[in-house]
């Protein structure tokens, strides 16, 4: 999906919940279709403000809480770390959290998906939604 689509399908949720799209708010929503990383609420102000200084923090924190709300966004709340944020069209994947650089890597594993099923058929479960992150540190030598 292009940004400017994506943007447009942001603007859309948020209008059908009745929700204002001000100059400040379309600027975040512009951030967060171009951004393909995990960012924080203080990477999107800092992100947003650099292109219109009027946008505040709340205003911020705000359009996230609506887009979630919404099932637009993600929030990942990540070890040792403040939440973060990814779209939610994106297709299943987990995550490898570097401890030391907080990166966040995302991957899919069949074998790791098939395991898991196993698992949980074996407990006479059937998994509906799960969430897998991985921490660790890059291998030195």
């Amino acid at each position: 999906m292009s940004t400017a689509s994506q943007a447009h399908d942001y603007e859309k949720l948020l209008r059908e919940a009745g929700v204002r799209i001000t100059r400040p708010r379309r600027t975040i929503l512009r951030i967060l279709s171009e951004g393909g990383d995990h960012p924080d609420a203080l990477e999107i102000f800092r992100r947003a403000s650099a292109i219109d200084p009027s946008i505040s923090l709340s205003t911020v924190y705000r359009t996230m809480r609506l887009l979630e709300d919404k099932g637009a966004i993600h929030r990942h709340a990540f070890a040792n770390g403040p939440s973060r944020f990814e779209q939610a069209d994106s297709d299943h994947h987990d995550h490898l959290i570097d401890m030391d650089t907080g990166a966040v890597i995302e991957f899919r594993s069949d074998r790791i998906e098939a395991l898991q099923d196993e698992i949980a058929r074996e407990l006479g479960y059937e998994i509906v939604f799960h969430r897998l992150e991985l921490y660790g540190r890059k291998r030195r030598g």
